[in-house]
């Protein structure tokens, strides 16, 4: 009896502890590297699960004709970090409460069949490893036919998470 006591008294402790105790906790590679080999997210934290993301028109005011009108890879990936971004903080949350990225991209024009990872990668460090923002990700960058539009590039998914008190609270 005494033992159930001692271990409900436990986990009353461990249940009262302050929200905040917690983070995500990421998991680095090499310095030199743009992508955390992992993160782990704390048993409570708020978790967001974004969409993958396209591009949008460089000018809105035309139909697009063609890949021309949303740019080159790393045009289009500066393109989706921007929405993302904006996405994020209508719900309450920062570029740098991303953890993990799935980024799908197709043969870029020029490139012999291949993707423009360079470019990708060239977009991707203006919003992470930065004076700004700087984590980096868990991420998965996968090469395929196409895409549901026959002018993009890319599109990258994200999930960010938020522990403790600064948590986004949903209306």
């Amino acid at each position: 009896m005494k033992t159930l006591f001692t271990g409900l008294l436990l986990a009353a402790a461990v249940a009262a502890a302050p929200a905040g105790a917690a983070e995500i906790k990421r998991i680095g590679n090499t310095p030199q590297a743009n992508i955390l080999t992992g993160a782990i997210v704390p048993a409570g934290a708020e978790v967001f699960h974004l969409s993958g993301q396209l591009a949008s028109p460089i000018d809105a005011t035309k139909p697009p004709t063609g890949v021309d009108s949303f740019g080159d890879t790393k045009t289009q990936t500066v393109s989706i970090f921007n929405k993302i971004k904006t996405i994020l903080t209508a719900q309450g949350y920062a570029m740098s409460d991303i953890f993990k990225m799935t980024v799908f991209v197709t043969a870029a024009p020029g490139m012999d069949g291949k993707m423009d990872f360079a470019g990708f990668n060239a977009g991707y460090r203006e919003f992470f490893g930065t004076a700004e923002n700087p984590n980096k990700v868990a991420r998965s960058t996968v090469q395929v036919a196409a895409l549901a539009g026959p002018y993009f590039l890319i599109e990258i998914e994200v999930t960010a998470a938020k522990v403790g008190p600064m948590m986004h609270k949903a209306m």
